[in-house]
């Protein structure tokens, strides 16, 4: 019985931490579409009335009378949104040591982090190499005498790590700070293998798969998988096809 219910313990903690990524996740996005409206809407409004304006100094010579204090007052409007759009699209490094450090301990209140959590952050920002391993974070993490450690701390961490391994420490945070949320593995276009290369090499077909391309390696359709017949008369290779004046 306790077997089982530790097992549902986790699948519910499982649950809520999915849960938890899809309401920020989607709290998020309303907020940026709702911004962009917003943005939109005054740019519709404000940037016809101004067009007029300069079209009828231009046309009788005047100077026409300036926008309605409604429409003035649309500009703060606008700059608050765009404002809303770009604070929203920001990452800081607070923010990523926040979301790794709830990273698998649902009860974590993303103020301390541990040296695990430190290490998985570390991998998926791809800090950790040949220059940097997990006995090196480890090592420098222990000094603080602590399972987990705060947001102050994990800054010292980080500077005495990149003074010991000689690695700039602007680098690290940055390359931490554009990882994406935690799990979240980044994809690279990948290189073909050799065989692949080999076999799709159109120069070294031999035999029928030969005839089936042109020497550039274009295809040749229809005619590289049928012996097509001419049947216009001409003896073949003949060069002088349809040169004959068509009075004889």
């Amino acid at each position: 019985m306790k077997i089982m219910k530790l097992s549902e313990n986790r699948k519910f903690s499982k649950f809520i931490i999915y849960l938890r990524a899809f309401y920020n996740a989607f709290y998020s996005a309303t907020e940026q579409i709702n911004a962009r409206k917003l943005l939109n809407k005054n740019m519709f409004v404000t940037v016809p009335v101004y067009r007029r304006a300069m079209s009828e100094e231009a046309t009788n010579g005047k100077v026409s009378p300036s926008p309605s204090p409604q429409l003035t007052q649309s500009a703060p409007a606008v700059e608050m949104a765009q404002m809303a759009i770009n604070e929203s699209s920001k990452i800081t490094f607070l923010d990523q040591f926040r979301a790794f450090s709830k990273f698998g301990d649902t009860k974590s209140d993303g103020k301390h982090i541990t040296l695990s959590q430190s290490d998985k952050w570390m991998k998926q920002a791809k800090v950790i190499d040949k220059k940097i391993t997990t006995t090196d974070t480890g090592i420098h993490f222990k000094k603080f005498k602590a399972l987990k450690i705060s947001y102050g701390d994990y800054n010292k961490f980080l500077d005495d790590l990149a003074k010991t391994r000689k690695v700039d420490l602007e680098e690290i945070k940055k390359k931490m700070i554009n990882c994406g949320s935690p799990g979240v593995t980044q994809v690279t276009a990948g290189k073909a293998a050799s065989a692949v290369e080999r076999l799709t090499d159109t120069s070294k077909y031999t035999g029928t798969h030969k005839e089936r391309f042109d020497a550039s390696g274009k295809g040749k359709g229809i005619a590289g998988r049928k012996n097509i017949v001419d049947e216009s008369g001409y003896v073949t290779g003949y060069q002088n096809k349809d040169t004959y004046p068509a009075a004889h």
